[in-house]
């Protein structure tokens, strides 16, 4: 089993796209890269913290890559707005990979720059990863749980429809 520590806005929605994907045995929202240790929800929507909601991916690397996950990640958020997802606004919401290890690095770089080379503004952070931390329990699978709140009919399913147009083959049964 490998990891992948990716931020692309809302941790709802990111979570809602990985867990449709065949080879993903689990997503955990939490946050990361910030100043403090064990920050809050409330602590991450202040700002001040300066940490991403970010989503800890379990794969299976033989029925998923990480340059599929990369795939996804890219298409199914915008990584040309800093600090930005839609409605959502703040460093918390903004676009990172932070990479496991050397590999993940060295593909997370060639993406984004074959990106760039297609004339793309990437603003995505690529970073280490730092120390992850884990939400609240009532901020896991939320989606799943919460499908009439309003926020999740409004942001998620525009992105599951994109995830299905370009990824059928990826998804579970």
């Amino acid at each position: 089993m490998q990891q992948a520590l990716f931020g692309g806005g809302c941790f709802w929605c990111v979570e809602a796209v990985f867990l449709q994907l065949k080879g993903v045995e689990k997503v955990v929202s939490g946050y990361a890269g910030g100043r403090t240790s064990h920050p809050s929800y409330e602590d991450i929507c202040n700002g001040d913290t300066f940490h991403a909601e970010v989503v800890l991916i379990d794969f299976d690397e033989q029925q998923i890559s990480f340059k599929q996950l990369l795939d996804v990640f890219f298409t199914t958020h915008d990584p040309t707005t800093l600090n930005r997802q839609g409605n959502d606004v703040g460093t918390q919401y903004r676009s990172v990979i932070y990479y496991l290890d050397e590999s993940q690095k060295t593909q997370a770089e060639q993406y984004i720059e074959n990106l760039k080379a297609e004339g793309l503004n990437i603003v995505t952070e690529l970073s280490a990863a730092p120390t992850f931390y884990p939400a609240e329990e009532y901020h896991q699978n939320f989606f799943a749980k919460n499908p009439a709140q309003g926020y999740c009919n409004f942001a998620i399913p525009p992105k599951l429809s994109k995830l299905r147009s370009h990824f059928q083959d990826l998804l579970k049964g």
